[in-house]
């Protein structure tokens, strides 16, 4: 590197020698015409001969990297003007990285492109093969879908095994039925009458508070029996009544019998017992039982017919729980029956198996239905948006034209699992005609009109005859809402676990299990002899 000065002392020239082939220009400073003071060539000398260092340090970076070739000054600025003036130039380099993303977005994966297995396996080919920035972004592109598939394949498998552990009954369930039902034949007091001759008279009395549960599951009978009766503030002026099926019959009543919940009454009776309860009274049940595209639907392959790359999760494990075996059993049906299985009765409340009480409903004897038959709580709206949102749309299929012609997809859905239901009132109805009627256009149209259970047919033959009560009177969704809300649920008086995550199964939710498990009876001999634990 040398430092020239013309002769005239009109111009500097710093050069620098490059392989051997002459001088190139570094700096070339132009000085005025007018005469130039001794005093500002000194300083402009000691500038110079500050600034020459840095030259020389960026002269040897440009050779060090091997980028020897750019031999000019403005190939320097251009490299290392932005690093001196403070700027960062990886702007541009986002800009490309994002230029080549898009472009490979719109474009086909190559067929034959070999996947790396892992990321560090990426990484080495990446070394090996000198892969383009393009090559890059579709390896990655393909690995990203690779795994897109994988986790919504393992996500549906998911769903698949939740749903035949919601349809099977645990171990100890199984258990704790086949040994009351051994206790009924081997032990007088596990047969004695529920209730005692002196009390039958109540099971008819008006001033007493019925309840009604339908169930075939034991334990979770007792659960809601007692949680029932602990919250009442008159637990003597509380009747029971549990029906079951003819299997479970036994066990169900040893269970009471044996462990009764005094001062309240409880009475247990099969549909076997029920005179009403007849193949003409109820043909139509009688129908799902026996069709043979019901019990495929129900039975069968549960995956046959979906698209999955075209259905959400969420859809797919709707679809799941509306095909439960449940739907098809007469206990899940019987609640439309109510006034002719109890002739002699107003007022009842209904109870699904799989709720528990934490306030008193007396109060609910007290509501005014304004001539309505059914108290219940509409589930269209409330603060979960996932399960209070439920209108008519959401239970029926309005591309049918039998469904556009007779419902309003926006109207206002209700819940079952806790009814107050006026059966006085009931009896002036058609209200089991229209059911029946329903339910023979769904079969006849193979099951197009609603897929979800026993509450579609009930929406519609309930239809004008619902009073909305307050929604803190049952809480819903602790069997699918991972995400409930303590604070509410602590504050509600019935909460029920619809869904398939139920309390009593290994797939129910661990945080909201113990509001339902602090009413089983876990120092029971029956329940620890078949390993029913506490969790």
């Amino acid at each position: 590197m040398q430092l020239h000065l013309s002769p005239s002392m009109r111009s500097i020239t710093i050069s620098s020698t490059t392989n051997g082939n002459g001088f190139v220009d570094l700096m070339k400073i132009k000085v005025a015409a007018r005469h130039i003071s001794y005093r500002t060539l000194f300083h402009t000398i000691l500038i110079l001969a500050f600034l020459l260092p840095f030259v020389f340090i960026l002269t040897a970076l440009v050779t060090l990297e091997g980028v020897n070739k750019c031999s000019s000054l403005d190939c320097l600025g251009r490299r290392f003007g932005p690093k001196l003036l403070g700027r960062d130039d990886s702007g541009r380099l986002v800009r490309d990285i994002h230029k080549i993303l898009s472009q490979v977005n719109t474009e086909d994966i190559p067929p034959g492109l070999k996947l790396p297995e892992s990321f560090s396996q990426l990484v080495s080919d990446m070394k090996g093969n000198q892969y383009d920035a393009k090559t890059f972004a579709f390896m990655l592109k393909a690995m990203m879908e690779k795994l897109e598939r994988e986790i919504r394949e393992a996500k549906f498998a998911e769903l698949m095994n939740k749903h035949f552990a919601a349809s099977s009954i645990p171990k100890g369930i199984h258990c704790l039925s086949l040994r009351l039902t051994d206790e009924y034949s081997s032990n007088a007091h596990a047969r004695k009458q529920l209730p005692p001759p002196e009390l039958l008279p109540l099971l008819s009395d008006n001033s007493y508070y019925h309840f009604v549960l339908s169930t075939d599951n034991i334990l979770a009978a007792s659960v809601v029996v007692s949680s029932t009766v602990q919250s009442s503030s008159k637990p003597e002026k509380i009747v029971f009544h549990v029906i079951t099926d003819k299997k479970t019959y036994a066990g169900m009543h040893s269970w009471f019998a044996l462990n009764p919940v005094s001062p309240a009454i409880v009475e247990v009776k099969g549909v076997h017992q029920f005179d009403w309860l007849t193949r003409e009274n109820v043909p139509v049940l009688e129908a799902i039982e026996s069709h043979n595209g019901i019990r495929n639907y129900y039975h069968g392959n549960h995956v046959a017919g979906t698209n999955l790359s075209e259905t959400t999760p969420r859809t797919f494990a709707s679809k799941l729980q509306a095909r439960s075996p449940k739907y098809i059993s007469l206990l899940n049906h019987l609640r439309i029956y109510l006034p002719e299985l109890f002739p002699n009765l107003d007022k009842v409340v209904f109870l699904d198996d799989d709720v528990v009480v934490q306030w008193d409903l007396t109060p609910l004897w007290e509501i005014d239905l304004e001539g309505k038959v059914n108290g219940a709580v509409e589930t269209c709206r409330g603060e979960d948006e996932w399960v209070m949102s439920k209108r008519f749309q959401t239970y029926f299929n309005f591309s049918h034209p039998l469904i556009v012609q007779n419902l309003n997809p926006e109207e206002c859905a209700w819940a079952y699992g806790m009814n107050i239901f006026d059966l006085h009132t009931w009896r002036r109805t058609n209200i089991r005609d229209t059911y029946h009627s329903w339910l023979k256009e769904n079969l006849k149209s193979n099951l197009t009109l609603w897929k979800l259970g026993t509450l579609p047919p009930a929406l519609i033959a309930f239809k004008g005859h619902v009073h909305p009560i307050d929604s803190n009177w049952h809480m819903l969704g602790l069997g699918y809402q991972n995400k409930t809300n303590i604070e509410i649920l602590k504050n509600a008086a019935v909460i029920h676990y619809n869904g398939q995550s139920k309390p009593w199964l290994p797939i129910g939710f661990e945080h909201l299990r113990p509001f339902w498990t602090k009413h089983v009876n876990y120092s029971n001999d029956f329940i620890r002899n078949c390993h029913i634990l506490e969790s």
